[in-house]
């Protein structure tokens, strides 16, 4: 069955598998994903990620998910913000702060994906992909 937002899809396996403690997790892979899934690399959600037959058909990507010494999900909340039927864009100056700058907002931005830290200090603006906590 097709997926509608396959950007929210991902979220939810992130979530779902981070809930019951999965050391990885498999989804259809496309360069966005890949691009949301360096990101979180970046900033420190996720252990790792691979990519297999990317540019066919049958392509996916396999997150490895990070956890806490004590087995704590390090990803404790993600919330997609701009949706298919809702964007939400903000200028640089107005680029939120996730908890006071604990979490990180996703911004889709002339130059790709970037967390919202770089964006204000890139003075870029974009589309508020989604927050994490």
């Amino acid at each position: 069955m097709p997926v509608t937002d396959p950007i929210s899809d991902m979220f939810t396996r992130l979530r779902n598998a981070a809930r019951v403690q999965a050391p990885a997790v498999e989804m259809p892979a496309s360069k966005q994903k890949v691009a949301l899934a360096e990101l979180l690399r970046n900033e420190g959600f996720i252990s790792s990620f691979e990519t297999k037959a990317l540019g066919t058909p049958e392509q996916k990507m396999r997150v490895v998910l990070k956890y806490g010494a004590k087995g704590e999900q390090v990803i404790q909340g993600i919330k997609r913000i701009s949706r298919p039927g809702l964007k939400v864009y903000r200028p640089a100056k107005q680029v939120p702060r996730v908890y006071g700058g604990l979490g990180v907002a996703i911004v889709s931005t002339s130059r790709g994906l970037m967390t919202d830290r770089e964006a204000r200090k890139s003075n870029i603006g974009g589309e508020i992909i989604a927050h994490i906590w």
